[in-house]
């Protein structure tokens, strides 16, 4: 029987394979490579349209935070003209308390009782004066605790003083002013 060497041609074969192998290995990477980048920068893409995002809502956000600012400013303004007009309009309607209030203390005072001074704080006002008698400082009590526009007479202090031979007593007293004009539930 003839010998046939079959192991040129199966070493060509091997040979070819392996090229081919080779190729197909090569191929395989340079597609998984060209994979790998597309798929980066499909990611980079995706990470810098985030970015965009974020920093556009940075952004936004900040003129918010602006815009809010304004607001806040524009509500503080508006509530220290609002203080304002109240106080002017309290003003304006307790204008004519005031010659009330002179025209009570007039009417209030009895015969015999001198006003030295007159002090009001807010509501509160502190009286002084000089009496001839305390019955006469009584009366004064009295006449302020039946007036429209004064109201709570309270004695502080009285003590005699001689002066000239004559007895005179020198008194101390508060009283509340009151508007009896004043809607029912608005501060006095």
């Amino acid at each position: 029987m003839p010998r046939i060497n079959l192991l040129p041609w199966r070493e060509e074969q091997r040979k070819q394979r392996q090229q081919q192998f080779g190729i197909a290995a090569a191929a395989a990477i340079g597609v998984a490579a060209l994979f790998v980048w597309i798929v980066n920068l499909f990611f980079d893409g995706r990470i810098d349209y985030q970015r965009d995002r974020n920093l556009r809502l940075e952004n936004e956000i900040a003129q918010i935070r602006r815009s809010i600012t304004e607001i806040e400013d524009l509500e503080q303004q508006k509530d220290r003209l609002l203080a304002r007009m109240e106080i002017i309009e309290q003003l304006q309607t307790s204008r004519p308390e005031v010659v009330h209030l002179f025209q009570e203390l007039v009417a209030s005072v009895p015969d015999g009782v001198y006003l030295t001074g007159v002090t009001q704080t807010n509501r509160d006002l502190a009286i002084t004066g000089l009496a001839q008698s305390s019955t006469r400082v009584s009366a004064l009590m009295r006449n302020i605790d039946a007036s429209p526009w004064l109201t709570d007479p309270q004695l502080d202090k009285i003590e005699t003083v001689v002066e000239s031979g004559n007895e005179e007593f020198r008194f101390e007293l508060t009283a509340k002013q009151d508007n009896p004009n004043a809607e029912d539930g608005e501060e006095q």
